[in-house]
């Protein structure tokens, strides 16, 4: 079983034969060991490459802001990835790989490392892990030299293959246009719906049910548990087989809340029971997570460290997978209220929608006594999981207490529900609406049901924020590009946030404008014409970074610039860069990693501009700036 090991290099730029060091292990156990390794620059760098020399023969290393150039057992050279090649002088960048071995030895040796002179004054590259979990594929998956590389270019061509091939067997075939779908739509919403569905069911964990949509997923994980508690079920985080609840939950919840509020866009795209069953996936799954008469909470499967040593398929896995839990000794309101949030909207949607009164006040039940429990023991997650940390460190509990308690009023039309909302709302301007910062969905509900300005001030401040003329970076050809990680994830929830406002009255048209621009150009309208949602239309991403997708059912995982031997159908891609480019390589995670959290936004905005054209009222669509 592979473990992430973080080892200390020391990098001098344009100087070679330097001194060998010695490696720096954290820690040790049967099969792997771990520690931590800054590489440090003392002239500017433009490029470095490290051998490292265990006194013990390593059986598999895999790392991360690096790639394996050459090297096996007990020495290995390693080389930079192309967006961490450049450090300024004097700064340090952390770099991480998995060193795999027998008994527990350790990873002990030394290593030595040159780099080529970058001149003074050369731009660094960032050098801090992305804010949510991504990973490198293991080493066996990428081309030496990088030569999986592939660069698309404004022409739309690209180096190293072609995106543009259709979906395989089973899949769907778009028409960029749209005929019959009420109001004119650019880009068919409705077809790009019912392929982000199907990321969804792809993202399943555990058995899988009879009407399984897809060909190459079977049942996995099936034995997860703590303390023989069954805690098998619910979605994948992104392309890993962690289980993070809680941008599972506010994903969930953002779901469920484009079902309730734009119910006729799933109806005319016929995927209301598609919809219905995707969503109990993990809603089954919170059921089983929170154990009420032991106030337990489950808010984690799985070790992110451990699991990211693995590149291969979920049903072939075989890591020993920890469940984590919050209790009156680990408190979590965090991620207890975005549970509370899920429940108490799916409450709504399976008693509205989804026609299963039943199940509706089993959720509902459920809720309610998982918010007495977050608002008794009211904390950070992550402050005791400190597992989570390095994927999903929780930064305030405050935000996700008045959503809790917002859905909860909304479920129950008990006052005092809505009273501790005011109390826990803190208004102002958020970064950005994401699993770390939900106040703006706070402020929203609270504006449907109170008519407070307060509240809507706050939402018409981020939205403007977002649009041009705001504080928010702007691509040439108009994406609001507020985060290298996940641009289009950040785009795609924003557009949501708009198509909601509209509905309640808020700049109704001028929002659902800005939507469409957002919506349209991850669907088209950018410099290269590329769908970045796979398999809308012929020309998407063909290599994300997704296990599952990339490993095909005998065990073969695409190595270098060969297309996902799976077709990972809706999975929206992380995004461009602020100037428009892209590079289709699964090894660069950045632009082309895939999570539930990335597409959840952006479902439920295709949802809301579908609503508004069934009902003939989505505005003329904006014009492309490219």
């Amino acid at each position: 079983m592979g473990s992430l090991l973080l080892i200390l290099m020391a990098l001098v730029g344009s100087v070679s034969g330097q001194s060998s060091s010695p490696l720096t292990v954290v820690r040790t156990w049967t099969g792997g060991c771990a520690g931590t390794f800054t590489v440090h620059a003392d002239n500017a760098v433009d490029g470095w490459t490290c051998t490292l020399s265990f006194a013990t023969p390593v059986d598999k290393l895999d790392i991360w802001k690096a790639t394996i150039s050459s090297g096996s057992g007990s020495d290995f050279t390693v080389t930079n990835m192309p967006w961490d090649k450049v450090i300024q002088a004097g700064k340090d960048l952390l770099v991480e790989y998995n060193g795999v071995l027998s008994g527990d030895k350790g990873c002990d040796g030394t290593y030595t490392c040159t780099g080529g002179s970058a001149g003074t004054g050369s731009p660094g590259s960032a050098t801090s892990a992305p804010g949510s979990a991504t990973s490198a594929p293991a080493s066996g998956t990428s081309a030496p030299g990088g030569g999986s590389s592939n660069t698309v270019t404004s022409g739309g061509t690209s180096s190293g293959g072609s995106a543009t091939s259709a979906p395989s067997s089973g899949g769907v075939t778009e028409s960029h246009q749209c005929s019959g779908c009420g109001s004119s739509m650019k880009y068919n919403y409705k077809d790009a719906l019912k392929l982000s569905i199907l990321f969804f069911d792809t993202q399943r964990s555990g058995y899988l049910p009879a009407n399984n949509p897809i060909p190459w997923r079977g049942d996995s994980n099936v034995h997860d548990a703590d303390d023989g508690h069954d805690l098998s079920g619910g979605w994948y985080d992104a392309g890993d087989h962690v289980k993070f609840n809680l941008p599972m939950a506010w994903s969930t919840t953002v779901l469920l809340w484009g079902m309730l509020e734009f119910k006729e866009g799933y109806s005319s795209a016929g995927q209301k029971d598609m919809a219905c069953d995707m969503i109990r996936t993990p809603l089954d799954y919170f059921l089983k997570c929170w154990i009420p008469d032991q106030q337990r909470n489950y808010v984690q499967v799985g070790d992110g460290h451990q699991d990211h040593a693995y590149w291969g398929r979920p049903e072939t896995m075989s890591q020993w997978r920890v469940g984590w839990r919050t209790d009156s000794g680990c408190h979590g309101s965090d991620v207890a209220g975005e549970m509370v949030a899920a429940m108490a909207s799916g409450s709504m949607v399976f008693k509205d929608i989804c026609q299963d009164t039943s199940y509706a006040g089993k959720l509902l039940e459920a809720a309610k006594g998982l918010y007495n429990f977050a608002k008794t023991n009211r904390g950070k997650y992550s402050d005791c999981v400190t597992v989570a940390k390095d994927f999903y460190g929780s930064n305030s509990e405050v935000d996700d207490m008045a959503v809790a308690a917002s859905w909860m009023y909304k479920a129950t039309a008990d006052t005092g529900y809505l009273n501790d909302a005011k109390g826990f709302y803190h208004g102002g301007t958020p970064w950005t609406f994401n699993w770390d910062d939900a106040n703006v969905e706070a402020a929203l509900l609270l504006y449907q049901v109170t008519g407070d300005d307060t509240y809507k001030n706050d939402v018409e401040a981020l939205v403007r924020s977002f649009m041009p003329g705001g504080d928010v970076a702007q691509t040439p050809c108009g994406l609001a590009w507020r985060d290298k990680w996940g641009p289009n994830r950040h785009a795609g929830n924003m557009a949501f946030i708009a198509t909601m406002a509209a509905k309640f009255g808020i700049n109704s048209d001028e929002y659902k404008k800005w939507a469409m621009s957002q919506i349209n150009y991850l669907l088209g309208d950018n410099k290269l014409h590329i769908s970045y949602e796979i398999g809308f239309g012929s020309y998407y991403p063909k290599r994300p970074h997704h296990r599952g997708s990339s490993c095909a059912t005998n065990g073969w995982c695409a190595k270098g610039g060969a297309d996902n031997p799976n077709v990972l159908l809706g999975g929206l891609v992380g995004g461009p860069d602020q100037g428009d480019n892209y590079n289709d390589d699964r090894n660069d995670f950045v632009k082309n990693e895939v999570a539930c959290d990335y597409n959840a936004g952006f479902q439920s905005a295709l949802a809301g501009l579908s609503y508004y054209s069934s009902i003939n009222e989505l505005p003329p669509a904006p014009a492309a700036k490219c």
